[in-house]
C-alpha cells in the first residue's frame, strides 16, 4: 500500500507480499531545481499490509497540504504472468543542439547525473542547413564554433557514456543551392565509424521533413516520394550509408495519421524509424490535459505508427527522437512540476509501448520569458522563465534575464523526473500491466520487473488530495525488502 502526497511521482522496488505499505520521501514542489527527494529504503512485514505515515507534502501556490485518504475499492493490480516489452537501455535520452557551447564543464556529468543514456545530435530542423565538416549551415544559420562534431563526441558523449543518433542533411547540400547529397552523409558515416571508431548505429535521413518549416532544397519539397527515392536510390542515403558501414543503421522519418507514412515506409529502405512528438500547441497548454490526458495519447500515436507499419508489411524499431509538452514558444509550464509529471508518464507509456529509443528536446540551449510563452495564470508555477532545456544554462541568460541564479548544470524538474525514472527503468527488465481501479482516477501505475522482485512507478496527479494506494501483485506472495524513491 502506498500513501499518494498530492502531485506526486515515485518509484518503489520490492520483493514484497502481495499487498504492502511504505512510506514516500519527504518532498517538496517549490523549488524551481525539481520537486522531488530520494527516500531510504524501507521493510514491511510480511504479513498483507504494514503501516507507514504519510510523508510531507509539498505546499505554494495552487498545492494544498491533505492527509491522505483511504477510498473504497482503491487498487493497483500488476500482472506479473505477461510481459509487455523489455526495456531498452536507450529510452532515456536527450537532444543536444549545434548552437550550444557543448564544452563548457560539467556538461556530460549533469547528463550522465540525471539519468540519460542516450543523446541526438546535431539538433532539430538545423539538421538539414549543417554541414558537418566545416561546422557551418545554410541560409545565415548559426553553429557555435567550438560545438563540432568531435567536440561534441569528445566532451559530452563519450565522458558522458551516451549512445548517439545523429540527423544527417537532407535539405541541402555543400552549395546550399540543392537538395541533400547522400555522399556527404556517407563521408559522416565513414569519418566517425571507421576513422574516428565512434561506433555510432543511429543516422536518420533528415528532420522532419513532412514539414513546410523544414529547410529542403529539392525541386519537389516536402514530398514523400522525392523523399523515399532519395532515401532507396542505387546512389542514395542507404546505399551510400551501406557501403561505407554495413553495421550503420539508417532511419527515416515518419508522421503517423497524415499522407506521409504510406508512400515512404512503403518506398523507402530503412533499419528504423524515426518519430516526434509533442502534446500541445503553444498557447494552448492546459495542466490538466498535460498530466492526466497527454501521455496516452501518445501511446495513441504510436499505435498508429504501428498500425500503419504493419499494413506496409515492416516491423522495425521505433525511435521517438524528439519528445515535449509544446512544440513552439514554450512558457512556465516546461520549467513546472507539471512537466515533470507529464514526463515521468510518458516514460512509463514509451516502455510499455516497446519503443526502443527517446530523446526529449532538448537538454541544454534555450530559455524563454513572457516575451515569448505561455505565461498564464491558468498554469500553475511561479516561474518567470520557461525554456526547452532540461538542465540550467546558467540562470539567468539571454532570453530570460529575470530567471533565478541556477549554476549550469542544476536539474529543473523534468531532468529531476528522468533521474527518479532512471532507477525504475533498468535494461533488460520487463514491463508488466498496471491496472489502476476507477475509485481512483488521478492514479497512474507503471510496473516492472527488478531482479527478483518487482518495481512500481506511481503517479497521484490530483494536485489537491493525497490518497492511499493499495497494490496487489499476482504473481508475489512472501518477502519483506522494500525501496522508495521520490
Amino acid at each position: 500500500m502506498r500513501r499518494s502526497r498530492i502531485w506526486s511521482f515515485w518509484w518503489l522496488a520490492f520483493a514484497a507480499s502481495s499487498a504492502f505499505a511504505a512510506c514516500s520521501g519527504g518532498g517538496s514542489g517549490s523549488s524551481p531545481s525539481g520537486p522531488n527527494s530520494t527516500a531510504s529504503p524501507r521493510t514491511a512485514s510480511p504479513s498483507p499490509i504494514s503501516s507507514a505515515s504519510a510523508a510531507p507534502t509539498p505546499t505554494g501556490s495552487g498545492i494544498a497540504t491533505a492527509t491522505p485518504t483511504a477510498i473504497a475499492g482503491a487498487q493497483v493490480s500488476v500482472d506479473g504472468t505477461h510481459a509487455l516489452a523489455t526495456i531498452p537501455p536507450i529510452i532515456l535520452g536527450a537532444n543536444m543542439a549545434l548552437w550550444f557551447d557543448i564544452t563548457q564543464p560539467g556538461i556530460a556529468t549533469s547528463l550522465k547525473t540525471s539519468g540519460f543514456t542516450a543523446t541526438r545530435w546535431p539538433g532539430g530542423s538545423d539538421s538539414d542547413a549543417y554541414h558537418w565538416a566545416t561546422n557551418t549551415l545554410c541560409a545565415g544559420g548559426y553553429a557555435n564554433a567550438n560545438s563540432t562534431f568531435d567536440n561534441f563526441m569528445k566532451d559530452v558523449a563519450v565522458p558522458g557514456n551516451l549512445d548517439v543518433a545523429i540527423t544527417l542533411n537532407y535539405g541541402s547540400n555543400a552549395a546550399c543551392n540543392a537538395g541533400g547529397d547522400p555522399s556527404e552523409a556517407a563521408a559522416w558515416v565513414n569519418y566517425a565509424n571507421n576513422t574516428q571508431h565512434y561506433g555510432i548505429h543511429w543516422w536518420t535521413v533528415g528532420n522532419e521533413e513532412y514539414g513546410s518549416w523544414e529547410y529542403d532544397l529539392h525541386s519537389s519539397p516536402h514530398n514523400p516520394t522525392t523523399y523515399a527515392g532519395a532515401v532507396a536510390a542505387s546512389s542514395g542515403y542507404y546505399a551510400s550509408i551501406k557501403a561505407v558501414d554495413s553495421t550503420a543503421q539508417v532511419g527515416v522519418v515518419v508522421s503517423p495519421g497524415y499522407g506521409w507514412d504510406p508512400i515512404v515506409l512503403a518506398q523507402a529502405k530503412y533499419d528504423f524509424v524515426e518519430f516526434h512528438w509533442y502534446a500541445q500547441a503553444p498557447g494552448s497548454e492546459s495542466d490538466s490535459y498535460l498530466t492526466t490526458r497527454a501521455p496516452q495519447a501518445l501511446t495513441a500515436a504510436i499505435g498508429t505508427l504501428k498500425s500503419e507499419m504493419s499494413t506496409a508489411g515492416t516491423n522495425v524499431p521505433i525511435y521517438v527522437g524528439e519528445l515535449g509538452s509544446v512544440y513552439s514558444n514554450p512558457g512556465k509550464q516546461t520549467t513546472s512540476i507539471t512537466q515533470a509529471l507529464f514526463a515521468g508518464q510518458v516514460i512509463g507509456e514509451l516502455l510499455n509501448d516497446g519503443v526502443a529509443r527517446s530523446t526529449w528536446w532538448l537538454g541544454y540551449g534555450g530559455c524563454s520569458d513572457a516575451s515569448s510563452g505561455n505565461f498564464s495564470s491558468s498554469l500553475y508555477g511561479w516561474q518567470a522563465f520557461g525554456g526547452y532545456m532540461l538542465l540550467s544554462d546558467g540562470l539567468p541568460e539571454s532570453g530570460c534575464p529575470n530567471a533565478p541564479t541556477l549554476a549550469l548544470g542544476t536539474l529543473l524538474p523534468t531532468a529531476r523526473a528522468y533521474q527518479v525514472a532512471s532507477g525504475f527503468a533498468h535494461s533488460g527488465e520487463k514491463m508488466f500491466a498496471a491496472t489502476v481501479s476507477a475509485a481512483l482516477p488521478n492514479v497512474r501505475a507503471y510496473a516492472a520487473s527488478h531482479g527478483t522482485g518487482y518495481a512500481l512507478m506511481l503517479f497521484n496527479l490530483d494536485p489537491a488530495n493525497a490518497v492511499t494506494v493499495p497494490v496487489t501483485i499476482n504473481t508475489l506472495s512472501s518477502g519483506s525488502s522494500v525501496a522508495v524513491t521520490t
